[in-house]
């Protein structure tokens, strides 16, 4: 494989004579790759059939397909009822089921649970899946594949004593991970012998949350490294072919924010090592569809195995973009028993290609999610821009889902030029009703280390300066901001757009660019900030109690934990604005609290 300049890419006269053998998809899934889905099986021919929670009738999902069932709620989440789900898809007359990417993608009881039912499930086989998702059993595939690995333990690890004697004997820092886990669930980092029990419970309470296993194990917690992973297809003809590798190294809470493709730390050589480690471990459990090879690269230009994703990704698109290729479509046709339309001599990058995650999330507030209803949105449009969503004006950010709104993909002939085609994209992007990501990225997009292709894991941590001002992420007016309405003037010639707020303050704004005044900090407090002078500890967020850390009576000072609170699947941790003493709690674990709910009073 090599990288090319823009004429570069897949003869698309090879791929007329590949098409998928479906007629009818059930798409398993919400938002934006449920549309994605949906086009990708518009394209083939395919009729597309979707389902819903309650409240989503209207979603742009549901309207863009052919047919659409609700699901009802079990108490889970409508979109993991597994048996609802494969009802849909026998009663709807669909030959197969995409699950998108999320739980269900991932979950080799569902993939198992389609085939019995005489349905395709539209990625690997149960057992690959399986294999892959233990994280155990997946190093140790990748250490017979030949696959480099970072030092961990054996296996699974059962108790915080065998951790602390494991620590011990190889020193800190140390991950501790979730044996099921994936997509930074159950992933935490002590860094100290102090840290290491919290983050074995937190990681062991996470992974039984989130996928119902609580085994943990261990490995060496590398410092500073890249995260680099690598795109695979693979048929049931036996072809098997990687598409380049994407740096998905910019992340908050081990989530990702910004992927590029290709790496700017990745040379010919390395790319063509890690493409064929990555084809190694997929062929060691016949792997079948399309997945991705997750990587740490350190700073000495060695990498190590890190997941195995047996999904699409969310930043498929980049990979996309550079090769020309439609991942989610060879899926189709290689679950339809159809070959791969390209082999490995076939594939070339042609310049290079940024994706970044727009999230109902602000930045300034530590990420804190910002669940709410979009009362404007205008994506980007121009040349060299993608913008993938399920979003529209009027569309709610739901807090039982993930805070996406959108993803932004420019591409370019070269890496600047992908930087300043997403710049202005950036620029051109208008949120109002919630806060979002935007401006963080703005940030990222001008930050030296970045546009020198420089950026690692803890890039966040080393460049706090760019998150934008708490609840001013978005540039948009917010649920319980004060309210406003912009007002065109002209002042000797030039024209401004005024925003005034009712308390009179503003800012202006020019009509082709830049903010005339700073805009005002936002009086919403971020987690665990109340006014110092309050008694009340009130949650900012709306969501469910996972934990709580204190008993009345407890003596607690500024900082300290009180409660964590599980909102668009993130843990957000309430900590106490003042020291003092807890005089009541009003939340216990599961109960559901919104904006401005009393968590605990302190005396």
């Amino acid at each position: 494989m090599s990288v090319d300049g823009p004429e570069a890419g897949v003869d698309m006269r090879k791929v007329e004579d590949h098409v998928s053998e479906f007629k009818r998809v059930l798409v398993a899934n919400r938002g934006e790759i449920a549309v994605r889905v949906i086009r990708a099986c518009r394209d083939l021919g395919i009729d597309p059939v979707a389902v819903y929670s309650a409240g989503e009738e209207r979603a742009l999902h549901v309207r863009l397909a052919d047919d659409a069932y609700l699901i009802e709620s079990d108490g889970r989440l409508p979109y993991l009822n597994a048996a609802a789900i494969v009802d849909v898809a026998k009663r709807s007359g669909c030959e197969a089921i995409h699950p998108g990417y999320g739980f269900l993608a991932e979950n080799g009881d569902f993939a198992e649970a389609c085939t019995s039912a005489g349905i395709v499930f539209v990625g690997p086989s149960a057992s690959s899946i399986r294999a892959m998702g233990d994280k155990v059993v997946a190093r140790q595939v990748a250490a017979t594949a030949g696959v480099p690995l970072v030092p961990g333990s054996e296996g699974a690890v059962s108790s915080i004593d065998e951790a602390l004697k494991w620590a011990k004997e190889h020193g800190y820092p140390i991950a501790v991970k979730a044996s099921a886990g994936g997509g930074g669930r159950g992933f935490r980092v002590a860094k100290a012998e102090n840290e290491l029990e919290s983050a074995f419970t937190g990681s062991a309470g996470e992974a039984d949350r989130y996928f119902g296993n609580a085994e943990v194990y261990l490995e060496r917690y590398l410092h500073n490294p890249r995260h680099i992973e690598v795109q695979l297809l693979a048929d049931s003809s036996g072809n098997t072919i990687w598409l380049g590798e994407r740096d998905c190294s910019i992340q908050r809470r081990h989530q990702k924010l910004i992927e590029e493709c290709p790496s700017p730390a990745v040379d010919a050589d390395m790319r063509v090592a890690l493409g064929e480690a990555a084809v190694r471990l997929a062929r060691a459990v016949d792997y079948l569809g399309a997945g991705t090879v997750e990587f740490m690269l350190t700073d000495d230009s060695r990498f190590y195995f890190l997941e195995m994703n047996t999904r699409i990704q969310v930043e498929h698109t980049i990979t996309e973009q550079v090769t020309g290729i439609d991942l989610v479509k060879e899926q189709l046709r290689i679950a339809s028993g159809v070959p791969l339309s390209v082999q490995q001599e076939d594939i070339r990058i042609s310049g290079h290609s940024i994706q970044c995650r727009i999230n109902a999330e602000d930045p300034g507030s530590d990420f804190a999610p910002t669940p709410g209803t979009l009362k404007a949105f205008g994506p980007p449009l121009g040349p060299r821009t993608r913008v993938d969503t399920g979003m529209e004006t009027g569309s709610t950010i739901l807090p039982a889902y993930d805070s996406m709104i959108a993803k932004v993909v420019t591409w370019g002939r070269d890496r600047s030029e992908a930087i300043a085609t997403m710049s202005r994209a950036l620029q051109e992007f208008r949120i109002e009703g919630v806060a979002s990501t935007v401006a963080f990225h703005r940030n990222v997009m001008k930050h030296p280390a970045f546009v020198a292709g420089s950026a690692t894991t803890s890039f966040l941590q080393m460049y706090p300066e760019v998150l934008p001002a708490e609840r001013h992420s978005s540039e948009s007016a917010q649920a319980d901001s004060a309210p406003v309405r912009d007002v065109l003037v002209e002042v000797n010639g030039r024209r401004l757009t005024v925003r005034l707020h009712d308390d009179l303050e503003f800012r202006g704004r020019s009509q082709n660019g830049p903010a005339d005044r700073k805009a005002p900090r936002s009086r919403s407090r971020s987690i665990g900030q109340n006014a110092p002078s309050s008694n009340e500890i009130v949650s900012p967020l709306q969501g469910t109690i996972l934990r709580v850390d204190v008993h009345a009576g407890d003596q607690v000072h500024a900082g300290d934990l009180i409660c964590v609170v599980e909102a668009m699947k993130m843990e957000n941790e309430i900590t106490a604005h003042r020291d003092g003493t807890v005089e009541s709690l009003d939340v216990q674990s599961g109960s559901q609290v919104t904006v401005g709910s009393r968590i605990a009073t302190l005396q």
